[in-house]
């Protein structure tokens, strides 16, 4: 069984604590990750760019950020996604804010679990996985889906 707790530090994007632990473990389940800690944490703009600046070196917002708190004993995952920017990318792609905030989390945990997006390749491979994962929970494709007409 896996521990996974979620706090929501913004309103752009509704409060759904169950619908994101149920992703989480479907995931954690498709991977067959057992025994995790996930930790999910809904922030705004401000306070991941403030972490992205912090641990990445990077400046401004991005849509999420994960590390590995691991230790031999245990896997611990902490993912920060970013739901001011979810609501953003939702309405202009046409979706539902909670379809992209989703996203964002595969995307997050899918790093943690080996997952790269640095070659074509790899990213092709992981967005596949994140729509095939995102149409498994009933959200359909978001990353591949549709433009907005």
């Amino acid at each position: 069984m896996n521990n996974i707790a979620i706090t929501w530090q913004t309103e752009d994007v509704p409060a759904d604590e169950p619908a994101l632990e149920s992703l989480v473990r479907a995931i954690c389940g498709k991977f067959g990750v057992s025994g995790a800690t996930v930790g999910v944490a809904v922030v705004d703009d401000a306070q991941i760019g403030e972490l992205n600046r912090r641990f990445l070196g990077h400046e401004g917002p991005t849509d999420c950020l994960s590390f590995d708190l691991s230790d031999h004993d245990a896997r611990v995952f902490d993912l920060i996604v970013n739901g001011q920017m979810a609501a953003r990318e939702a309405a202009q792609r046409g979706h539902p804010a909670r379809a992209e905030l989703a996203l964002y989390v595969t995307h997050a945990l899918l790093h943690q679990l080996g997952f790269d997006d640095v070659t074509p390749d790899q990213a092709r491979r992981m967005h596949e996985t994140e729509d095939e994962i995102l149409q498994h929970v009933g959200l359909g494709v978001v990353y591949n889906g549709p433009p907005r007409s």
